[in-house]
């Protein structure tokens, strides 16, 4: 499977990409959404932390239901820079919410420099994290890059990452 092919897309599966800063996740992550674009596929980027920030202030003036409606009928969302920081109560419901409306629907990226198994902790609250992470990490394509960070020095060389890919769920 090519992720550049975008079948995964069209199957509704998900994609997760971790590693440590300036490995080029947010670059990945945005280069498939472009290539989505050119599929034809409707695309949304945000950072988790913004798109929070937004929620909250919907919440106030009328536009919270739009903006999931908004969300959930994105083929595919991109959601950059989750977890440097463990969630409110609000983000969770906020979180859980997103991610019930586009599982085995739409697809999902998702990008963090938080490991995997530490995503429980980001979450916070057991009972939501298992919902959360049932629907979002199980039936994930996961991706870790490694690498030195090419945002860190100013370089005329810029070393490659390198791309593990594994797949959680089990070929249907």
């Amino acid at each position: 499977m090519t992720l550049a092919g975008c079948d995964w897309i069209r199957k509704h599966h998900s994609l997760l990409v971790t590693g440590p800063a300036g490995v080029g996740k947010s670059w990945l992550a945005c280069a498939l959404g472009h290539k989505a674009c050119r599929e034809d596929f409707s695309v949304a980027y945000h950072r988790v932390p913004r798109l929070f920030a937004s929620l909250a202030l919907a919440r106030g003036d009328g536009r919270y239901g739009r903006i999931l409606k908004s969300l959930a009928k994105t083929d595919l969302l991109i959601l950059d820079d989750w977890g440097p920081e463990k969630l409110n109560d609000d983000q969770r419901r906020d979180l859980l919410e997103i991610i019930e409306d586009r599982y085995e629907r739409r697809s999902t990226i998702v990008t963090s420099q938080v490991p995997l198994d530490r995503w429980y902790e980001i979450i916070a609250n057991p009972t939501l994290a298992d919902a959360i992470l049932d629907r979002l990490v199980h039936s994930a394509y996961r991706i870790e890059l490694t690498g030195e960070s090419k945002t860190a020095r100013p370089s005329t060389t810029r070393n490659t990452a390198s791309l593990t890919s594994n797949k959680t769920r089990s070929k249907q």
